[in-house]
């Protein structure tokens, strides 16, 4: 484990432990595998025991790992093919954004997600996965194609917030949420939308009205990442760890709260462990929904993504 954080301690205290006893029994000799069978059995019930009993703090900290799986990613695991569109046709290519048609068992598909990058120099180049407006442009000019072409949407969200800086509200950064959220609850084809990683503030919403919008295990979805709602309220980032949890931003909490459809299991630690198997039980979720909301007419669709967003919030007495 390249990068571990305090909660996984005892995990990686004893992967240190069984790597200790495997250079010991390599230089001696000394055949020392009954003692390595019990340290990884007690790896792996450390390893459930800590998983099982996560904070919202510490399932925030497993969405940022730098080794979790971004939609690049997942894209290339998931899909058959691959063919990239840029440009929102007005301004610039949006790095920060991605999509184009790709094909997922066989079903053409458009695929949109928001793109972080796996080292400095990427992530640069990604503008950390925030986007400016014509990143949503992008998303929008795409949206408008799969639906001219009647292909299904499927949107991969982890952005840690739309790009707050001057020039992107110039650009008009709240205009283009806006009309993202108002053109994608009347498209005219299946829209599936899943938080992967980072699901913070318009930035994530901007492309998350869907058919079915879906969590991984280890993913977080709210109005405002913890840290700034501890500035916020406390002028400090140290009640992070509280604002996670009265936040209630997990997806544990965001199913109980009707706010999402579902939850997608992750590997044992998070995606990260395994971004092969985590791709597999994504593309299986991904297909089956679809062809659920393929059984369903375009009008019948729309009507019920409608009723499913207005519901939200509504409290009756």
């Amino acid at each position: 484990m390249n990068t571990s954080f305090d909660f996984e301690k005892p995990i990686a205290d004893l992967q240190q432990q069984i790597e200790k006893v495997k250079q010991v029994s390599e230089k001696t000799k000394v055949d020392m595998t009954a003692t390595v069978a019990e340290l990884e059995g007690k790896l792996e019930a450390a390893r459930k025991q800590v998983y099982s009993n996560l904070t919202g703090w510490q399932k925030v900290q497993i969405s940022r790992h730098p080794e979790r799986p971004y939609t690049l990613q997942y894209i290339e695991l998931i899909c058959d093919c691959f063919i990239e569109l840029h440009g929102d046709r007005t301004v610039s290519d949006d790095k920060a954004i991605v999509g184009g048609f790709a094909s997922i068992g066989g079903q053409t598909v458009m695929v949109i997600g928001h793109q972080k990058g796996t080292n400095t120099k990427l992530r640069q180049y990604r503008n950390f996965g925030m986007a400016n407006p014509e990143g949503y442009r992008k998303a929008l000019r795409l949206m408008k194609l799969a639906e001219k072409f009647n292909k299904p949407v499927i949107t991969l969200i982890d952005t840690p917030g739309a790009y707050p800086g001057l020039e992107a509200e110039e650009r008009g950064q709240g205009e283009a949420i806006a009309r993202n959220l108002l053109e994608m609850s009347v498209l005219n084809v299946p829209v599936i939308c899943v938080i992967i990683g980072e699901g913070a503030s318009g930035g994530a919403l901007g492309i998350g009205i869907g058919d079915k919008v879906l969590m991984l295990e280890h993913s977080w979805y709210s109005v405002i990442s913890p840290e700034n709602c501890s500035a916020i309220l406390w002028r400090t980032w140290d009640f992070k760890e509280q604002a996670a949890e009265s936040l209630k931003l997990t997806a544990e909490d965001m199913l109980k709260n009707g706010l999402i459809d579902g939850i997608i299991p992750e590997p044992l630690g998070g995606a990260h462990q395994d971004p092969k198997a985590m791709a597999t039980t994504l593309k299986e979720r991904i297909l089956s929904d679809l062809a659920t909301l393929k059984e369903k007419n375009i009008e019948e669709l729309v009507n019920e993504r409608i009723e499913k967003f207005c519901s939200m919030g509504v409290v009756e007495e």
